[in-house]
């Protein structure tokens, strides 16, 4: 993906991928789920438009092309087009959730515009994206239509591929290997990081009792968990910290150690509201995890590399534990 990402083919080839599989996989679970059409059709169009938006970060060509003046303007349309999409059947239209939306979007993507680029803007950046996640800011704009669709994503989604942006274009973050696909070097590093992992990480989960051993998850559904996490979760978390935060504190702290350490503490912090508050076993657990995806990143040169070890380690737990 990283020599294809710098093409404008490569953006056309990811976007008839991508949307070839969303469409065949939303038909296929909502007749697996006996999703009515006048609720699976406007959230599959929501997704739909929603991915081409998340795919620009990943290739410096497209997103190059909305820096500047375009820049706020996009963000907006990648947050409210997918929202009037779902209002077409799926959900009631609320015009204070659109406001909502765009709010979000206008606050972000003017923040450097307003704020000077100063260590405590850009911590304050940070924490007010993991604010409204924890918050649930867009828990409210996308109820659940029927059972078993979970629209609420879409919100996450756009929170994160906006906050991407800004950084990358805004702030002008380094580059940090932001890549859907990890390269050979990012699997080979990312693998050997979870193996070193693993044991730890096993004694702390049992001896914390943080899980427990369950019955193996079906391979099929491990391997589209596999997919889903290392292309959505495991590349939004190991871009905020290992990507930004980590690269922030190296420069603040001067030393790659202690802020990678800083990142590993951030990290296992913000799981203190996992499942529980306060869960301080999932901190622990979490921290530990967070040091050895940092330490695979310093490693590789790329955050990809972590987003391996961080998936692994979150698909071994889904296998064999609970």
């Amino acid at each position: 993906m990283s020599a294809m990402a710098r093409t404008s083919g490569g953006f056309r080839a990811g976007l008839l991928i991508g949307w070839t599989a969303l469409c065949v996989a939303g038909i296929l679970y909502a007749r697996s789920k006996n999703i009515p059409s006048w609720a699976a059709l406007p959230a599959l169009a929501a997704f739909l438009i929603e991915y081409p938006f998340y795919l620009v970060p990943a290739f410096p060509e497209a997103r190059e092309r909305v820096a500047g003046g375009a820049l706020p303007g996009f963000l907006v349309a990648s947050a409210v087009l997918p929202y009037l999409a779902c209002c077409l059947g799926a959900v009631p239209f609320q015009f204070l959730s659109l406001v909502k939306l765009a709010a979000l979007a206008l606050a972000l993507g003017l923040w450097y515009r307003v704020f000077p680029r100063h260590p405590l803007t850009d911590i304050a950046f940070l924490g007010t994206v993991v604010a409204v996640k924890l918050g649930r800011y867009t828990a409210g704009v996308y109820p659940v239509p029927f059972r078993g669709i979970e629209i609420g994503v879409l919100g996450d989604l756009a929170l994160f591929q906006i906050a991407v942006l800004v950084l990358m274009l805004e702030r002008r973050v380094p580059e940090t290997g932001y890549g859907l696909w990890p390269t050979v070097k990012d699997w080979r590093i990312g693998v050997l990081h979870f193996l070193y992992f693993a044991p730890l990480g096993l004694a702390l989960g049992l001896g914390l009792r943080a899980v427990h051993f369950a019955r193996t998850t079906d391979p099929l559904r491990l391997a589209l968990y596999f997919l889903g996490w290392l292309t959505v979760l495991a590349l939004a978390e190991e871009f905020f910290f290992r990507g930004v935060l980590q690269g922030w504190l190296e420069e603040w702290m001067r030393s790659p150690a202690a802020a990678l350490v800083a990142t590993s503490i951030a990290f296992g912090a913000v799981h203190l509201w996992f499942r529980q508050f306060p869960n301080w076993k999932w901190v622990a657990i979490a921290g530990t995890l967070g040091w050895f995806c940092g330490r695979a990143r310093n490693r590789a040169g790329s955050i990809r590399a972590g987003m391996v070890t961080h998936t692994l380690a979150i698909v071994a737990w889904r296998a064999f534990f609970a």
